[in-house]
């Protein structure tokens, strides 16, 4: 079994490469392994002594594409191993690889090639998820919400993950952005109705009628994102009538991080009001009963 690690000065210091490369000293054919930097022990391991992965992020898988691979893999053999850690004698756990095994099992394999390596449970967690977002079927949504569990879970920064994945601070954000979408819309990206793009076009609308309203007229008229956006500026840049502008108070530094933090955690819009003796309130927006349960079972699981 691997041993307990420091979170901040080990793993999470180390990057993707450090993540991925073999201490197992088992005998075996050495490899390079696709995302680490040094030799990787690849061994052959009976199908029955993998068990699958608790952490794994990813809970479908189109049956149509699981057939397909498990054909090639029938004809082919398994081209990219799998990897799994050590948890007894002759007992694996899958890291990175579910598809895979899955197909395996489909194509009448009695075992399939692996990487064989020590991580801890918070290591298997990264490597788990960082592989979940780098497939490529995923749609926008989808990497926002690994986005975030990636930070939740592995208790990453925006900072620290996207150097962690390579891309810039910015894209990450964009990506988490897409969580605060009320639910018709996040329904709209996932089902590929409306593009990233779009998207993120229309979170510059607040007032929820309005958001909702464009939302609908965006496909009714099938506007590309540039029309989107131009309808959107054209939304904003509306006159209001005189004696209706109302200025908004200043909200403190402290408090609008709260509201932020809040909002990412629960998906929905947060509102953090506090008088001058510090009492006050937290207002969460909810947009349907669904969307209200949802919110509801967040809270309750948090509580426990």
């Amino acid at each position: 079994m691997s041993q307990p690690i420091d979170k901040k000065k080990s793993v999470l210091g180390r990057g993707i490469s450090a993540l991925l490369d073999s201490n197992d000293t088992a005998s075996a054919r050495p490899v390079a392994e696709p995302m680490g930097k040094q030799a990787a022990v690849v061994l052959n391991i009976p199908l029955e002594q993998i068990e699958v992965n608790p952490f794994q992020p990813r809970s479908t898988f189109e049956e149509e594409s699981l057939r397909e691979l498990s054909e090639s893999i029938a004809i082919h053999g398994v081209i990219q191993p799998v990897t799994v850690r050590r948890i007894e004698n002759n007992k694996y756990q899958l890291i990175a690889g579910e598809r895979r095994l899955r197909a395996s099992k489909l194509a009448g394999k009695k075992e399939v090639p692996a990487y064989v390596r020590v991580a801890s449970d918070q290591e298997s967690i990264e490597i788990a998820l960082i592989e979940n977002i780098q497939r490529e079927d995923l749609n926008p949504l989808e990497i926002g919400i690994n986005y975030k569990r990636l930070m939740d879970e592995c208790d990453l920064t925006q900072e620290e993950m996207s150097a962690r994945l390579g891309k810039n601070r910015s894209t990450v954000t964009n990506f988490l952005r897409l969580l605060k979408l009320p639910p018709d819309l996040q329904a709209g990206l996932r089902d590929n109705k409306i593009s990233m793009g779009h998207a993120k076009a229309l979170l510059g609308i607040e007032y929820l009628p309005t958001l909702l309203s464009l939302y609908k007229e965006v496909i009714a008229k099938e506007l590309n994102v540039r029309q989107t956006e131009e309808l959107v500026r054209s939304v904003e840049n509306k006159p209001k009538k005189a004696g209706t502008a109302k200025k908004e108070p200043t909200v403190p530094y402290a408090i609008k991080k709260l509201e932020d933090k809040l909002s990412s955690s629960l998906g929905t819009k947060v509102a953090v009001h506090q008088n001058a003796e510090g009492k006050g309130e937290i207002i969460l927006k909810f947009y349907s009963i669904d969307d209200l349960e949802r919110i509801t079972d967040l809270l309750a699981a948090a509580g426990k």
